[in-house]
């Protein structure tokens, strides 16, 4: 179980199956370091490690314990780009800047996978792709135009047809799909223990049950005061996602946090095992209220998707997934979902992940809508390289002041009402 929980969030496949971990004890007095990085989960001890690898002094502070949040809690997938597909990125941001990000954000499973394989982090990663299945010929019709973008940025997708998907996936639901081989999964809170596990053993210091409380400026310096003592740092990455607070206004309404949910099957008796899911790849639905789903090492099946904010919705909507599952999948048949649990994602309103900087010395990365595994380890090593000096300009994502989201005190019936919409038109193919 997810120790401090709710118990409808908290019977967690990830805990229960994860490594030992090495206790992170909590920061007590002063201490100073070149860079203190609020948060550890996987961006912020990927800037932690990629810090400590250059030789910098590095802290990290984490109010819980490392993974604690969604790094620990998500669906798994290390899959590749942004929201938006090549063209929109290109010319929204322009030719030169849109390359940079696409490459960084299409490239950020390879970035995971070699982390894992430098440091061992032993996780069960598998890069063997991400399948996007579409449930409708629109969606396909997106799906191709997704493939002919990324063809021309020198990467090469594979359409599926109706056949191959159901062979791949073990369903009959789908018209069609998309197969990315830049795509991986894994175990994700022993990836995020791995990479804590790594940071340490390369330098940086790790304190845990250490709650960030304020953070002041004074000279070149900025100062962080935690529950029982205090960081003196020249440089402060705010890695805190959806877990933001007030600590740095206005941080924490930039971001709308949003339940994401998941269930998982026992282990999957031999004659099922073959017929769902048998290249292991993962795989994210094309609905704009989408299902997401894969297998474990051990042959359990997982799906999730969005949920709600309050406890017995979010316990109605585990039950769908579990009916979801069954109707997709009858060969599952009395198989029984052992766990249930979830976490909360940050979403923004141009569902685009943001780095901010609040005054000289303090950047943030923020919104990673869903996609933070794989994408949160490619910006946190970006993080680390403004820490390290890297002019703004050079870096591969835009820096942007961090703007309120209007209205944000509305957050909860506004996700509501969008979640009923999306549904609605998804059953009619809208």
């Amino acid at each position: 179980m997810i120790a401090n929980e709710t118990p409808v969030l908290a019977n967690s496949l990830w805990t229960a199956t994860a490594q030992s971990q090495p206790e992170y004890a909590p920061l007590y007095g002063s201490t100073e370091a070149e860079v203190a990085i609020i948060g550890a989960g996987v961006t912020g001890l990927s800037a932690a490690l990629h810090l400590a690898e250059r030789g910098i002094d590095t802290v990290v502070l984490e109010a819980a314990t490392p993974g604690w949040g969604a790094s620990g809690r998500n669906g798994g997938q290390l899959n590749p780009g942004l929201k938006y597909d090549p063209d929109a990125v290109t010319a929204h941001f322009g030719e030169e800047m849109g390359a940079r990000m696409l490459r960084l954000s299409g490239g950020a499973p390879d970035l995971a996978m070699d982390l894992i394989a430098r440091h061992r982090i032993a996780c069960d990663a598998v890069q063997s792709g991400w399948i996007q299945p579409a449930h409708d010929a629109g969606s396909l019709r997106v799906l191709e135009a997704r493939a002919e973008q990324w063809a021309r940025h020198g990467v090469s997708l594979r359409m599926l047809d109706r056949e191959t998907v159901a062979r791949m996936i073990g369903t009959d639901v789908y018209t069609g799909g998309l197969l990315d081989p830049r795509g991986a999964n894994l175990h994700p809170l022993n990836y995020t223990l791995g990479l804590a596990r790594a940071a340490q053993a390369t330098g940086a210091r790790i304190y845990g049950g250490t709650r960030a409380v304020s953070l002041n400026k004074t000279d070149s310096y900025q100062t962080i005061a935690t529950t029982n003592g205090s960081v003196r740092a020249r440089r402060v990455l705010l890695c805190t996602n959806a877990e933001t607070d007030a600590l740095c206004p206005p941080l924490a309404r930039t971001v709308v946090p949003v339940r994401s949910v998941q269930v998982a099957t026992a282990p999957l008796p031999d004659e099922i095992l073959d017929s769902i899911l048998p290249g292991r790849q993962a795989a994210s639905d094309s609905r704009r209220v989408m299902v997401y789903y894969k297998r474990d090492g051990a042959g359990r099946f997982l799906i999730g998707g969005r949920g709600d904010y309050n406890d017995t919705t979010t316990a109605k909507l585990q039950e769908n997934l579990r009916r979801i599952s069954r109707k997709m999948f009858p060969q599952l048949g009395d198989v029984p979902f052992t766990h249930a649990w979830g976490g909360h994602v940050a979403m923004t309103a141009d569902h685009l992940p943001h780095l901010s900087r609040h005054g000289e010395g303090v950047m943030s990365a923020t919104g990673f809508n869903g996609r933070g595994l794989a994408l949160g380890t490619a910006i946190g090593k970006l993080l680390a390289d403004w820490a390290s000096g890297t002019p703004e300009a050079e870096l591969d994502f835009p820096v942007t002041p961090a703007r309120p989201i209007p209205f944000h005190f509305l957050r909860k019936p506004a996700v509501r009402a969008a979640v009923v919409l999306f549904r609605l038109r998804d059953s009619l193919g809208i």
